[in-house]
């Protein structure tokens, strides 16, 4: 069974809605590792300084940003604790849009968010609520280490939770040569476009998502098998340690809660995100050293970082 990524609450005026944040999509691609040919055993990545080519242990690696061609600026570990959000369990809306407004480029990655026990009601009726208008809740959601702009939409009997790409992260058209203007400009004539709409609307179908599958992985799943089948072979996965259960719920009074939410107009507009109050830091119990900066020494193969 599935694990939650982590359990919190969706907040949307004064109404907190227990909920679990569970995976949305299912990787299925087939996964490689490299062997020496010469005996079939597996190839080590190590880490080694640059320059010497000594291994370097993890406890002497650091994280660094190439400003420049060969130069870095180091970063503390205060630095990146500094900048990361506090909250990690909560899915605060902050506006809600119009669904048809948003550019189906935005849309990246997609969770579910399964109710907590006894919160069935506020789920539902946000749930509800947003399929009526016609209505997005957008809002930020911390995933792991990292903060993310996302989308609450409903879908059948889910709430799903869209992250969202931010504007910098798409490519404008117009950084292209793209063709514009009118059909004429193009000599396509009536005809040719009635014949064009004749051969869509002969071609048009339901959207049915299960008729479609990886043909090219399943082909290379069999290859595996006869292999697998005429050689032998194991694989071993180790799984992720499950996180903290939830906390019980309490019942609430929704009408209360939301004639609150209306008469302190708590509906956060879009502009005042950038006005939320910045997370209280603790003082660090020593003065952050100043930003190192190294150049470039050699050429060699550059040590593996370690993942974030």
């Amino acid at each position: 069974m599935a694990r939650p990524i982590w359990t919190g609450t969706l907040s949307f005026g004064l109404l907190n809605v227990p909920v679990s944040l569970m995976s949305g999509e299912r990787k299925v691609d087939l996964h490689f590792r490299m062997l020496d040919s010469r005996d079939r055993k597996p190839i080590r990545f190590e880490r080694v300084n640059a320059d010497t080519g000594e291994e370097v242990p993890w406890k002497d690696i650091v994280k660094a940003y190439e400003y420049d061609k060969g130069s870095y600026v180091v970063l503390e570990e205060d630095d990146i604790r500094s900048a990361a959000p506090e909250s990690h369990e909560t899915v605060e809306v902050e506006t809600f849009v119009d669904a048809s407004q948003i550019d189906p480029r935005y849309y990246e990655k997609p969770y579910l968010l399964v109710p907590g026990k006894k919160a069935e009601k506020g789920y539902v009726l946000l749930r509800e609520t947003l399929r009526s208008t016609g209505k997005v809740g957008i809002a930020r959601v911390v995933v792991r280490t990292r903060e993310y702009l996302c989308a609450v939409m409903p879908n059948d009997d889910a709430l799903v939770l869209m992250i969202l790409r931010y504007p910098q992260e798409l490519v404008e058209p117009d950084d292209y040569k793209l063709p514009s203007g009118k059909l004429a400009d193009y000599r396509i004539t009536s005809k040719e476009t009635a014949m064009a709409e004749q051969l869509i609307e002969s071609m048009a179908g339901d959207w049915d998502p299960s008729q479609y599958h990886d043909e090219f992985r399943e082909r290379l799943q069999q290859v595996l098998n006869k292999r697998i089948k005429s050689k032998g072979g194991t694989t071993q996965v180790e799984d992720e340690p499950a996180p903290r259960e939830d906390a019980t719920t309490n019942v609430v009074d929704f009408m209360a809660l939301l004639q609150k939410s209306l008469d302190a107009n708590k509906r956060t507009p879009a502009k005042k995100a950038a006005a939320r109050k910045a997370p209280a830091k603790k003082a660090a119990a020593k003065k952050a050293p100043a930003k190192k900066v190294a150049k470039k020494a050699g050429k060699k193969t550059p040590a593996r970082r370690k993942a974030d």
